[in-house]
């Protein structure tokens, strides 16, 4: 199982509280967790990424293991900790502004 933490609006969009747990199969990646991500909740698809290219929104970004993620290759495995289910995979919306 792999926990993901989404911002708030995308939980109050999904209709879920806290961490969700979601199935992976394989070796996880950010790819294979966002498409299990869009699968549990269709509400969220094109939210996160692109619907045609899959590229991470703009203000989205993802962290893991104290790590900025987001411009990993999407195909990159998750480090250990995530993929064992010991550390969450977060995403997060990113704040801009002055």
């Amino acid at each position: 199982m792999i926990r993901v933490v989404l911002p708030a609006h995308l939980r109050t969009l999904a209709r879920v509280h806290g961490e969700v747990e979601l199935d992976v199969a394989g070796e996880p990646t950010q790819r294979s967790v966002l498409a299990a991500v869009e699968s549990a909740f269709p509400v969220l698809r094109g939210a996160i990424r692109d619907h045609v290219t899959e590229k991470r929104r703009p203000f989205v970004r993802f962290f893991a293991c104290g790590q900025d993620l987001s411009h990993e290759p999407p195909d990159a495995p998750l480090p250990g900790p995530v993929a064992s289910g010991n550390e969450p995979f977060l995403i997060v919306g990113a704040m801009a502004g002055g």
